[in-house]
Formats: structure tokens, C-alpha cells, sequence
């Protein structure tokens, strides 16, 4: 398969999208990006149409294109008959004169083709010899039976595509043209790269678009009404159908659009419910006007129909149709690498992604897959990763924050902006007293705390750190932290219960007043024998003073 559709690896969030909307699961996640599996991929757009972040890229053939004229060979355009609903009011005159200014030989409908491909489809009804038979126009629904329904490849019309019918026609004619097929569609890429001369480069209305913006070029309105040109129905639902005859004996004709009505379709042909039938299958939702570059931009699909209605006549174009051998086309399956695990490898995975009982088994979708068994196998197949399995790491984020908020030794409450309990541990009852964790959600805080502090962090938005409170109604110090959350509007309240820290700080504060207390006592005490002393010592100087004295005074009278 030709590596039409890639991705911008940067650009992957890892959303899951792509996988969702990819109707047969062929993108693989690994490394935190999303990657398309070759051998499964049937190049139907859808990633590429709903990726948000625009990491899905088709291939650009500009450069290509513009060798080709370079070259000199006189270069042709098949237009896909959708042009009319992409460009709105421009018709083939005002398509042709656009494209010839950007080197162009000239530019002719695709629905040429699409009239001899539907003359084929008619001739091979009227053999009558099929049961079946499988409209092979569309390579997305081609590649879709070819890699996941082999089985109904013998009902597939082995018959060129009208892209390929018509570019072959103009090389019948132009011997020496090279061909450039225009069109809504991505497989066209592939188809074109597969089957190698027929269909030289492929571009999409966005790539002619971009191209002709940067030569300043500007399609002019033509609207021309040739009655001969029934087959520009082919690019509706039901176009196909709408340019047959539908008289072939004991046939019945359905046209099935939307890549999940052509599998549940080819479901019921392999269960053998259908017979005797002529199937027109699209994978785009109302077919290529519905197509994946289409739909990106502007899709609209009514007011595509009509301007496809409006300009298609009603009769077919006057085009010689070529032997039916020149028309054949081979299709052959393409084989799947995946293989499937045991019952036992499926439970094994099942379990790692937390699923044990029947009741765990969501199917909820958001992987991508539509059961859990099936992501299951696709782990297993190397596709998905465990971890892309929202409700599972939904309840382990859960339960790991569960674990911390309840075994962490501080105190936590959540508040929303209504002052309501929305969240409070264990830790915090025990300190508050509370028994349960219902007794207090969703009620306001006044009913266990002062609401004041709270107010306050609300109207400010400036938190508060480590503020040592007490709560008197419940006897306990508590060191708190209040935090108001921007993202969440949560007011966060930690708290730390400092109570025995508090009584043994007091504790300690009386046993040093007493300290002091008893110290200063001695001291008094001290100062007051002190003094006696000093009184006493002082009588006894003053008579032994005055005994010397008189002791002097009788030797010096001798």
C-alpha cells in the first residue's frame, strides 16, 4: 500500500479519536503516538477528517505534478465529477481554462469514465451468470474486501475503476499523455501507485486549490447543461444506480454508503442472506461527495447533492465503449499479520486491566474498540496499550489518590465556593470528632469550623500557611494550611493536630515559671539572711569598735 496518509508525530495528544472513528481499528498506538497499520489501513480518511490536532497529513503530489508538466509530455486531468460541489459554480469550462493556466494540456471529466464502467456493470448483469456483483469504483471499499473480507472477493466487479477507465481512454487517444486524476478522495493515491500506468499522479481538491492560490489563478463560473452527461450522478449515493438501466432479470439493485453499512453488508453476504443482487458501495457517507478532503473543509451534504444533481443531465455521454477484456481488473487479497490470542492470553489482559467479573467488562468505547475483549486482542496484537483504557485508569488514579488522601497523618478538607464539604479524611474526623465521612459532605463548614479563615482565602485568593489555631469545641491545636485552587474553584484546608506539641510546650513554660518562681524565692530568702548578717556583723563591729576605743584611751592615760 502506497504510504498516502502519515502522521506529525509532534502532534499526537494521544486523544484516541482517530481510533474511534477508524471503522476497521488500523492505527496503533507506541510510544504515546499513533501510527497506521499498512496491511489493514483501507485509506478511507477518517483520521484524518476528525484528528484535532490536524497530526494526520496526506501525501502532497504537487511537486510531482509539476514535473510531469515540466517534462514536456502534454499532461491531461481526469476531474472527478465531486468538482461541482467543491467549487461551487464552476463548471468543466471554467475548471479547464483555471487548470490549462497552470500548464495543463486540457481537463476532462472523470464521469466519462464513470459511463463506460456503468456500460460494463449493465453487460455483466445481463450475462446473468453472477449472484453477486460488487461496484469496485470506490478503492476504500475495494482495499476493505480485499484485507478483511477476502472471502467476498469473487463478487467484487473485476472492473477498472472509472478513474482508471477514463485515463485510460485519454491515453488511448493521446498516446504520449501523462495523466493526473483531481478528486475528494486519499485511496485514489494508492489506487493510482498500485496499478502502475494507468493514472500517473493524483492531487486533491485541497492540493489544486493550495496550487492555484499560489499562482494567484481563480477558477471563472461556466456552468454549461449538456443533456449527456447522466454518469455526473456517480459521485452521490445511489449515482451509480441512478446511470443504470436496473432491468437485468431477477436482479435487485441497493447502493450502501458509510464504511460500517458496507461491512455489516458484506456480513450478511458472507452469512449467505444475500443473492441475486447488484450492491453500489461507498465508504464516504454520502459517497465521494461526502469524501474525506470534502468533508475536512465544507462539508455540507445537501447542498453537495444538489449541486450535483443540478448539474448532471439525463443522458449519457457520448463515449465508445472499449472491450470488455480492457476493462478487467485484478483484485487479490491481502493478508493480515495479526493473529489471535487463546482464551486464556485474552483473561490474562482482561485482569491487568482490572477486569475480573463479567460486570467489569464497560464496553464503554473510549479506547477506540466496541468491547473490552476486543482491546484485549488488540493489546495483544501489539495495537493498543493497557493504558488506553479510560475507566481503568480513571479508578487507578482514584485509588492512589484515595490511598494518599486517607493514610496521609494530616487532616484534609475540600471546599467548593459555597463553602460545602466535598471531600474530608479520616485524619480530619479524628481530630473533629466526626464519625463518618456522609455526617458532613455537601453540608456547609460553619457546622465543624469557623467558617471566618475560609471566607477570608475566598475573597483574596491568598492562601494561608501554618497558622496554629485553636479549636475550642473540639480541645485541640491544629497547625492549618488553606489553599484556594484557580483551576478546580476548591478550597483546600490541611490540617496538622499540634495538641500534644501545644501541652508540652505549656507544659514546659510552667514547669520553667516555677523555676523561676522557686529561684527568685531563694534569692529573696538569701538577700534577707544576707542582711541579717550583715546587721548582725555590723552590731558586733560597732562594740568591738568601741571596746578597742576604751581599750586605747586607758593605755595612753597610763
Amino acid at each position: 500500500m502506497a504510504n498516502c496518509l502519515t502522521f506529525k508525530k509532534s502532534n499526537c495528544k494521544n486523544c484516541y479519536k482517530c481510533i474511534r472513528h477508524c471503522p476497521v481499528k488500523s492505527i496503533r498506538f507506541s510510544g504515546n503516538q499513533a501510527h497506521i497499520i499498512g496491511n489493514e489501513c483501507i485509506l478511507c480518511g477518517q483520521c484524518f477528517v476528525v484528528c484535532p490536532q490536524d497530526a494526520k497529513q496526506i501525501v502532497d503530489d504537487t511537486e510531482k505534478v509539476r514535473v510531469l508538466i515540466q517534462s514536456g509530455a502534454p499532461v491531461y486531468v481526469s476531474l472527478a465529477p465531486s468538482f461541482i460541489a467543491n467549487y461551487a459554480g464552476i463548471g468543466i469550462g471554467g475548471m479547464r481554462r483555471a487548470l490549462q493556466k497552470l500548464g495543463f494540456a486540457d481537463v476532462e471529466e472523470t464521469a466519462l469514465g464513470a459511463s463506460i464502467v456503468k456500460t460494463e456493470y449493465e453487460r455483466m448483469l445481463a450475462e446473468g451468470t453472477r449472484d453477486i456483483i460488487i461496484s469496485s469504483c470506490c478503492h476504500s471499499v475495494n482495499l476493505l474486501i480485499q484485507k478483511h473480507f477476502p472471502a467476498e472477493l469473487p463478487y467484487l466487479a473485476d472492473v477498472l475503476s472509472p478513474m482508471q477507465a477514463h485515463c485510460a481512454e485519454i491515453k488511448k487517444r493521446h498516446p504520449d499523455a501523462k495523466t493526473v486524476f483531481i478528486g475528494p478522495c486519499v485511496a485514489k493515491k494508492d489506487e493510482a501507485e498500485h496499478y502502475a500506468g494507468l493514472v500517473d499522479a493524483v492531487l486533491t481538491y485541497e492540493e489544486l486549490t493550495r496550487w492555484m492560490e499560489s499562482e494567484h489563478i481563480t477558477p471563472e463560473p461556466d456552468m454549461d447543461r449538456t443533456e449527456e452527461s447522466r454518469a455526473r450522478f456517480f459521485p452521490t449515493t445511489g449515482g451509480i444506480l441512478k446511470t443504470m438501466a436496473q432491468n437485468a432479470p431477477g436482479y435487485s439493485y441497493l447502493a450502501i454508503d458509510g464504511v460500517e453499512n458496507c461491512i455489516a453488508a458484506l456480513r450478511e453476504i458472507e452469512n449467505g442472506n444475500v443473492h441475486r443482487c447488484f450492491i453500489e458501495m461507498s465508504a464516504c457517507v454520502g459517497s465521494c461527495v461526502g469524501g474525506p478532503v470534502m468533508e475536512k473543509y465544507h462539508r455540507s451534504p445537501v447542498r453537495d447533492y444538489m449541486a450535483v444533481a443540478g448539474y448532471a443531465g439525463k443522458k449519457d455521454f457520448a463515449v465508445a465503449q472499449p472491450d470488455a477484456l480492457t476493462l478487467k481488473k485484478q483484485f487479490e487479497p491481502i493478508s493480515q499479520r495479526g493473529e489471535l490470542p487463546t482464551e486464556e492470553q485474552i483473561a490474562d489482559i482482561l485482569r491487568k486491566m482490572g477486569k475480573t467479573k463479567p460486570e467489569d467488562l464497560l464496553n464503554c468505547g473510549s479506547c477506540g474498540y466496541d468491547s473490552c475483549r476486543d482491546k484485549a486482542i488488540a493489546i495483544y496484537q501489539g495495537k493498543a496499550e493497557i493504558s488506553m483504557c479510560l475507566p481503568f485508569l480513571k479508578e487507578k488514579a482514584e485509588s492512589f489518590s484515595d490511598c494518599i488522601v486517607n493514610n496521609t497523618p494530616n487532616g484534609l478538607i475540600v471546599l467548593n465556593e459555597a463553602l460545602e464539604v466535598q471531600q474530608i479524611n479520616q485524619a480530619a474526623r479524628k481530630i473533629m470528632n466526626i464519625r463518618s465521612a456522609s455526617d458532613v459532605l455537601g453540608d456547609q463548614v460553619v457546622r465543624i469550623l469557623d467558617p471566618a479563615v475560609f471566607l477570608k482565602v475566598l475573597e483574596t485568593r491568598r492562601s494561608i500557611h501554618d497558622q496554629r489555631t485553636y479549636l475550642a469545641e473540639y480541645g485541640k491545636y491544629v497547625e492549618q494550611t488553606i489553599v484556594y485552587d484557580d483551576t478546580y474553584h476548591l478550597l483546600i484546608c490541611i490540617m496538622r493536630d499540634v495538641t500534644d506539641e501545644e501541652n508540652e510546650r505549656e507544659k514546659k513554660e510552667n514547669i520553667s515559671r516555677q523555676t523561676v518562681e522557686i529561684a527568685d524565692r531563694v534569692v529573696d530568702k538569701q538577700m534577707r539572711i544576707v542582711q541579717e548578717i550583715a546587721s548582725l556583723l555590723g552590731e558586733t563591729a560597732a562594740e568591738t569598735k568601741i571596746a578597742l576605743t576604751k581599750l586605747k584611751e586607758s593605755i595612753t592615760d597610763e
